[in-house]
């Protein structure tokens, strides 16, 4: 049986986004609450900006959970793009750490310079710490997505 055909445990999958998105969640929340005070809802309205423009920041709790919704949304896509992907070139599941790294800049120049300018969002300004802080958290998640992978198709 060769990798394409072996089969992907969705379990691990999904383990994967619930750890991704909750590690990339408690890191934007606390930045924020560190550097400006700012509260958790408000990271998530954020997010559900995305979808919703500035109106999501005065849809309380229910804009929060579309946010959280979201969130977890795109980083299960994130770690089952991996997973499949690593089904067709080994070198993804082989070696985790540079392909993870790739992959995690890669997620970060996606979001960063695709989806984000694509979405009904704001355009928010640019802070250093914040830039650098974000790069090395995506790259994290691109290491998470190849780990979880691993098992995934262990």
């Amino acid at each position: 049986m060769t990798l394409a055909e072996s089969p992907l445990r969705w379990r691990w999958v999904l383990a994967g986004g619930l750890f991704v998105a909750t590690v990339d969640a408690l890191f934007a929340i606390g930045f924020w609450y560190l550097r400006n005070a700012i509260p958790p809802q408000r990271i998530l309205q954020s997010i559900a900006a995305g979808l919703l423009g500035e109106a999501s920041f005065s849809g309380g709790a229910a804009t929060a959970g579309l946010g959280a919704l979201l969130h977890y949304g795109i980083a299960m896509v994130m770690v089952a793009v991996y997973a499949l992907a690593a089904r067709r070139l080994p070198r993804l599941r082989d070696r985790p750490w540079s392909s993870g790294l790739i992959y995690g800049a890669l997620l970060y120049a996606v979001m960063t310079f695709v989806v984000v300018p694509l979405s009904a969002a704001s355009p928010s300004p640019a802070i250093a710490g914040w830039i650098a802080a974000s790069i090395a958290m995506h790259l994290l998640i691109g290491v998470l997505c190849a780990a979880f992978t691993r098992r995934a198709l262990r």
